[in-house]
């Protein structure tokens, strides 16, 4: 595959370096090259880029900065594991509310971003996906059933509205820990949430939901804020119960 496969004409040209960087990085999110894997060699990386050993040189440096790939001395350059492992593998460590605490403070700086970017970027089958986990979050709700599964199913349905990899693989390294309350959860206290904490959450979800679809990114950015900042308190005030028994 040739680098003019993988990138799409600009008005204006970008460096070469620049589309170099941008094509490994999504072919590392695709899992073409995986994690702990080598790179080509810099001689094949100048044939499948059809660039010079200086441009490769300098996508390598930026990618090196960014933490993606790492070059070992008469090896060759081999990609850095996922950020996702990595956070799976802190939120396995405990299941104390405190890091429950960090885990939702984590997901604010993602996911309240990602509202905004899925409210720009979202295709009319995201926004439908969106809406069809929202419904599901309904159905449930309405028979007694738990809702967590279908909770990170939206919040996942915007990951993916944003069109950028890394937010979905961040969720999915968090797994059914991105949802605290619920029951798959270390955290979790109940097996099935009370209906109106659940209502309250299909109303925080409804906001979120009717500003990416009416593409305002401003309005999405503040109701994630709001409903993140929500469950955040929820579990403050849990932990400040726990410290006065």
């Amino acid at each position: 595959m040739s680098l003019h496969d993988d990138m799409v004409a600009t008005t204006r040209k970008p460096k070469l370096a620049d589309l170099v960087i941008d094509t490994v990085r999504k072919r590392i999110a695709a899992g073409e090259y995986k994690a702990g894997g080598r790179l080509p060699t810099e001689n094949q990386m100048t044939t499948i880029f059809g660039v010079s050993r200086t441009v490769v040189r300098e996508a390598i440096a930026a990618l090196s900065a960014d933490g993606l790939v790492q070059s070992r001395q008469g090896a060759g350059v081999f990609v850095v594991g996922h950020a996702a492992a990595a956070f799976s593998e802190i939120a396995e460590k405990s299941n104390k509310i405190s890091v429950a605490i960090n885990v939702l403070e984590v997901r604010m700086g993602i996911e309240i971003e990602a509202a905004g970017l899925a409210a720009l970027r979202r295709s009319d089958s995201q926004d439908a996906a969106i809406h069809e986990a929202w419904g599901e979050f309904e159905r449930l709700m309405g028979l007694g059933n738990p809702t967590g599964k279908t909770d990170f199913a939206f919040h996942r349905a915007i990951a993916a509205a944003t069109n950028n990899p890394f937010y979905l693989e961040v969720l999915d390294g968090l797994g059914s820990r991105t949802i605290p309350c619920d029951v798959s959860s270390p955290w979790g206290t109940e097996s099935v949430l009370p209906y109106n904490y659940q209502a309250g959450l299909h109303r925080e979800h409804r906001r979120i939901m009717s500003a990416i679809s009416a593409q305002d990114a401003d309005a999405a950015r503040e109701a994630m804020r709001q409903h993140l900042s929500w469950s955040l308190e929820r579990y403050r005030n849990r932990l400040r119960q726990q410290s006065q028994e």
